[in-house]
């Protein structure tokens, strides 16, 4: 009888430990932290992401570190452009021999504007953020900037793509052209870059433009009659990354591959900017980990 009710003692013990041992087990696991994302690794010189809502920086590379931008600078001609009161998008602008003689002269990437042609201000855009067009940077700069002579617009233009830049707070930053093919002193950083497009981003205008995979444009010949232009975006993130919108690419001797982007998943967007990658495959590779590593964590 005594050794029946010692066994009883001894198996309820044996059974409060086992169940102590199970919420001890319950209490480790529920505590166990989630698995951390890895943090990406990438041959840019520089990168960085936000969240685009918070403005949370999410990764960073060099962010703050002056690198020469290539055509992501056009990024900024842009934001000029839209930024400027009473702007008739649908206003023409005639093509001068300016404009394609600098291209040549330049050996730069154009819209393969024709002089003569009377393009409006909005196609201008896309010939400036699709084919990256440096004869459509040409033809906003000389439109918007202010003077009696094409330098001095250009001159003025420049002065607004730099007072821009200083009222966004992009104090590392600094355009001395309107393209990107810069005079010694164009430079901006993956954190600046960012922001300027996550600022650009909210013009409705911009947001269609960098977000457009091709486009067929009308415009007036300078015989009255009219032509096409086919534009096909530079961007290789639209059509193969779930969820782009943009933003804009960049090369140079200098700048190597750069690339602005930006992406939308379940309402969440991404923004970001790699600059100086190795080459055009690892510059989408690098934006690809960083757009993944930002939609992660």
């Amino acid at each position: 009888m005594i050794t029946g009710i010692k066994g009883a003692r001894v198996r309820k013990a044996a059974a409060a430990v086992v169940t102590t041992g199970a919420v001890l087990t319950a209490a480790a696991l529920t505590a166990a932290p989630a698995q951390a994302v890895t943090q990406p690794t990438i041959t840019a010189k520089g990168g960085f992401v936000m969240n685009n809502s918070t403005g949370k920086g999410l990764y960073t590379k060099a962010a703050d570190t002056k690198l020469s931008t290539g055509s992501t600078t056009k990024i900024m001609t842009a934001k000029v452009v839209l930024s400027q009161s009473n702007l008739n998008l649908d206003a023409k602008v005639t093509i001068q021999k300016a404009y394609s003689d600098y291209v040549v002269r330049n050996n730069a990437s154009q819209a393969h504007l024709i002089v003569g042609d009377r393009v409006t201000v909005r196609q201008l855009l896309y010939g400036l953020m699709l084919p990256s067009g440096c004869d459509a940077a040409y033809a906003l700069a000389d439109k918007f900037g202010s003077g009696s002579t094409r330098d001095a617009r250009v001159k003025s233009f420049l002065g607004k793509m730099n007072s821009t830049a200083r009222s966004l707070g992009l104090t590392r930053t600094h355009f001395d052209s309107f393209d990107g093919i810069g005079n010694g002193n164009n430079y901006s950083t993956p954190r600046d870059l960012t922001k300027l497009a996550s600022n650009a981003m909210k013009n409705s205008t911009f947001r269609s433009v960098v977000n457009t995979k091709s486009t067929k444009q009308k415009v007036t010949t300078k015989s009255g009659g009219y032509r096409y232009y086919n534009w096909t975006n530079t961007n290789p993130l639209l059509g193969t990354y779930s969820g782009a919108i943009g933003v804009k690419t960049g090369s140079g001797p200098e700048a190597k591959y750069c690339l602005v982007f930006a992406a939308t998943r379940n309402g969440k967007t991404i923004i970001g900017t790699v600059l100086a990658s190795s080459t055009i495959d690892n510059r989408l590779a690098d934006a690809k980990k960083l757009l993944n590593y930002g939609f992660a964590v």
